[in-house]
């Protein structure tokens, strides 16, 4: 039993009410008894309109349903369909034009295009990771990856191959090329940089010298200017930093001593409370405030041993260089002359959506509390050491402000819920009006459809819009489960509605006003290991209008810095603002197999075992170790990141499938058996893993397969439910 502390109406976990009132409430000017009394007036008066809010989403997925049941496909009506989504809600009238107004946005967001991480908040060391790729070694990302062939001698060795070195070197200096062009020459050629007057010039090996094409691209430098050790870079708003080190053993090899390109790399970072975590009840909960406290207090470090040595992780500092030009500063005060860069990622925190309740606090009732208002609460109070200047000298946001991403919310009615819940939490904590900035992700149909309305309920807030394709997808196929067979997975991207919905995030929230305003996102590379085809690909997000998209290492970050170099997203923003807006018909296209098309056997079977071995590989960490984001290889033994997104997409579309027939259960079954044997050898060297075969009968495997044979049933297809249900009887199991 989980000790508890009253506190008026409430029943506070020990754990956690320990956490708000030693470590958490001081410092902030809100004493404990104070937050206790405040959140317990917002549950009482938020609660009931939260239960409502799910009420209605269930509602209308009924009569979505029924609709399905009286249209068969062969009467399907678009028309007549869409105007039925208008009688019943699920679209809501377009409004008149407007602009978002939010104020106090941070540079990160407002000005800077690059690349944006999401980490698991739960998981000390993972966090420190990610909030310090903001920089990161170029050279490193692409020596340690697949960036960089291995042909002509190039492998991939224990010891340093200068064959593999002189590719990488080639690979910066022609990066250089693009993002700082030489008047005359290649960076390649540069055999000495040097500052005079301001200006970064370069002797190249014919004994010329040249300056930068344009030459306020140099904004700093460290070291002194006739010899400095190292040169700031600036284009299209990121930072490149020329490392000189003539004396290290790559500098040594190169002809102007340049040892690295330090580049700016992840210049935002979503700290995960939801969909990367394994967080079921207050101990789990407790971990993650503890870790999101840490990185506003500007103190989290974490310990790891590395080579038989005790390493600390820890938060990095700011960047200190001497300004090239105090005239041209990039701190816009011609009396200062250094310039001071954010050594950080600036850090959004994800809360959880509406759906889930979590027993850390029970109300007078006795009742589990949304846990969504819990995590509103808490990381709030957290941030407010950030905002008050508590923060070790290493703050996050610039302009006083918490910026929190919420999931899972279906159409205006819910943003305006999540909206009205931060204004009463900035009252409880006094705060200023619109301290708290929303992300409104839009990866559920009932947003997407009605985006437009739903950034007009957070004009004053919002900062950021998405896309996602596995959450997105598995919406689409729980709502529209019984129209039909969905076309497989392998074939999804390729449908119509998707390439509307990534069309139409942009054009609407270009119309909205978020340029320079706010962050338009493109969702996750999911394969880690597959840098070069990242490389090659990842450019489309840039160059379809997002100033920001998701990537799954500090490496990928790094290497994806790179497209924004050559891609100035503005200037893409500008001519899509002039292309015809995405069709709304397209996007309520259902991707349904086409009337008389049959799948073979072999089809099939791949689907299957592909989701199969996806959701096994996710789910038996997820429930025996309580580990919310892995990298679980697929049926080609490609690692893919996976968390509940990916978990979704795949339970739903075997749900799908096994509606309509085109699978049975036994098939179904079939494939998860086989599919535990190939997962538990994947997992032989992990001595925490239990096996899943040859008996079947453990609570992860029972899992998986209530996500396919119940998934009929689960709350808009959420796997949350059933997976936190059995979390709990497997920490109750091991004690």
């Amino acid at each position: 039993m989980t000790a508890r502390i009253q506190v008026g109406g409430l029943h506070i976990a020990q754990a956690l009410w320990q956490l708000v009132d030693s470590d958490i409430c001081p410092g902030t000017g809100i004493d404990s008894a104070t937050f206790w009394a405040k959140f317990e007036d917002i549950i009482n008066e938020f609660s009931p309109i939260n239960v409502k809010l799910l009420e209605k989403r269930q509602q209308l997925q009924q009569q979505i349903d029924q609709w399905h049941i009286d249209h068969p496909t062969k009467d399907f009506d678009p028309a007549k369909y869409k105007a039925f989504l208008f009688e019943i809600g699920y679209l809501v009238p377009e409004g008149e034009a407007f602009q978002i107004s939010t104020e106090n946005v941070d540079h990160e967001i407002a000005a800077q295009a690059g690349p944006q991480l999401v980490v698991p908040v739960k998981n000390a060391r993972f966090a420190l990771n990610a909030a310090n790729a903001r920089w990161g070694s170029l050279y490193d990302a692409l020596y340690g990856t697949d960036a960089i062939s291995e042909e002509g001698g190039a492998e991939l060795t224990k010891q340093y191959n200068p064959v593999r070195g002189n590719k990488v070197i080639a690979f910066a200096k022609q990066h250089l090329d693009t993002a700082a062009p030489l008047a005359q020459g290649s960076h390649a050629d540069v055999t000495r940089y040097y500052l005079d007057a301001g200006v970064l010039r370069g002797q190249l090996t014919d004994g010329s010298t040249t300056t930068l094409a344009q030459t306020d691209k140099c904004v700093g430098y460290q070291g002194s200017a006739d010899a400095p050790s190292a040169i700031l870079l600036v284009n299209n708003g990121l930072h490149i930093e020329i490392q000189i080190d003539p004396s290290s053993v790559i500098g040594g090899s190169d002809r102007a001593g340049v040892k690295d390109l330090l580049v700016e790399a992840a210049v935002t970072t979503i700290m995960d409370c939801e969909d990367s975590v394994a967080a079921v009840d207050a101990e789990d909960k407790v971990e993650i405030y503890r870790n999101w406290l840490g990185l506003m207090q500007g103190n989290l470090s974490a310990s790891l041993t590395k080579n038989g040595k005790e390493i600390v992780r820890e938060l990095n500092d700011d960047r200190v260089y001497t300004a090239a030009n105090a005239n041209q500063s990039v701190n816009q005060n011609a009396d200062v002359k250094t310039v001071t860069l954010p050594g950080r990622s600036l850090l959004f925190v994800r809360n959880v959506g509406h759906l889930m309740t979590i027993d850390a606090v029970l109300d007078k009732n006795g009742n589990e509390v949304p846990e969504g208002i819990l995590d509103g609460m808490i990381t709030v109070l957290a941030a407010m050491h950030d905002l008050k200047g508590n923060n070790n000298g290493r703050s996050n946001s610039r302009k006083g402000s918490v910026n929190i991403v919420k999931p899972k919310m279906h159409g205006p009615e819910e943003v305006q819920f999540t909206c009205d819940l931060f204004t009463k939490i900035e009252d409880a904590l006094k705060l200023p009006r619109n301290t708290i900035k929303v992300g409104i992700m839009d990866e559920e149909r009932r947003t997407t459809l009605n985006l437009k309305e739903c950034i007009r309920a957070a004009k004053d807030r919002v900062v950021f819009i998405n896309t996602g394709f596995l959450d997105r997808t598995g919406d689409e196929l729980h709502t529209s489960m019984l129209a039909g067979a969905f076309v497989p997975k392998s074939v999804m991207k390729q449908q119509k509605w998707i390439s509307a919905y990534e069309d139409w995030n942009v054009d609407i929230g270009l119309e909205c006003g978020l340029q320079g305003r706010a962050q338009i996102g493109k969702g996750m590379w999911p394969m880690p290991d597959e840098m070069a085809a990242m490389l090659e690909q990842k450019a489309a997000h840039p160059k379809a209008g997002a100033n920001t998209a998701w990537v799954p290492s500090p490496n990928g970050a790094v290497l994806h810095s790179t497209h924004y170099h050559q891609i100035n997203v503005a200037d893409v923003q500008q001519h899509i603002k002039q292309r015809p807006r995405a069709s709304i018909d397209s996007l309520l296209t259902i991707p349904l197999l086409a009337e008389g098309v049959t799948l073979t056997n072999e089809q099939i079977a791949f689907e299957l075992e592909n989701n199969a071995q996806g959701i096994l590989g996710y789910v038996v960490r997820w429930i025996d170790q309580g580990v919310g984001c892995s990298k679980v290889p697929d049926i080609n033994n490609v690692g893919l990141m996976e968390d509940r997104a990916t978990l979704r997409i795949s339970s739903q579309y075997l749900t799908n499938w096994l509606e309509h027939g085109i699978c049975s259960e036994e098939q179904v079954m079939a494939a998860l058996k086989k599919m535990a044997a190939v997962v538990d050898t994947q997992n032989a060297g992990d001595p925490l893993y239990t096996n899943m075969a040859p008996n079947f009968d453990g609570i992860a495997f029972k899992a998986a397969c209530d996500l396919i044979f119940k998934g009929k049933s689960q709350p808009s297809g959420y796997t949350e439910p059933l997976l936190h249900a059995y979390r709990i009887q497997a920490k109750a199991k091991a004690g």
